[in-house]
């Protein structure tokens, strides 16, 4: 997995690239976690992402679930066909607020 910040006024954008699995997860969460504790607004960009397991699901909820409790918004934008399968599934689409782009992201939260 990698990753790549930019900052959009009050929000950051974070697209995720390659596998989100078990050996990988921990650095997305610490990543999400950490822009969220500079209480900053995140996008999750998933465009690039080819494989994501339970515990990057679960690393996404977990940055949801703190962002929720201190007032910041995060959403996920671009999924990959992989990411929305594994949301879908999980009838997560219900919880996350999803966007086809960034700039859409942009637009409903701004």
């Amino acid at each position: 997995m990698q990753y790549k910040t930019t900052i959009n006024g009050d929000y950051t954008i974070i697209a995720l690239t390659g596998e989100i699995d078990l050996q990988t997860s921990p650095e997305a969460r610490e990543q999400l976690l950490d822009l969220l504790k500079d209480r900053r607004h995140v996008l999750v960009d998933l465009s690039g992402v080819e494989y994501i397991d339970s515990s990057g699901i679960a690393s996404l909820v977990e940055a949801l679930q703190f962002a929720k409790s201190n007032g910041l918004f995060f959403g996920l934008v671009d999924l990959s066909e992989a990411a929305q399968q594994v949301i879908r599934l999980a009838r997560l689409d219900k919880v996350f607020a999803l966007y086809d782009t960034v700039e859409d992201g942009l637009a409903a939260t701004g």
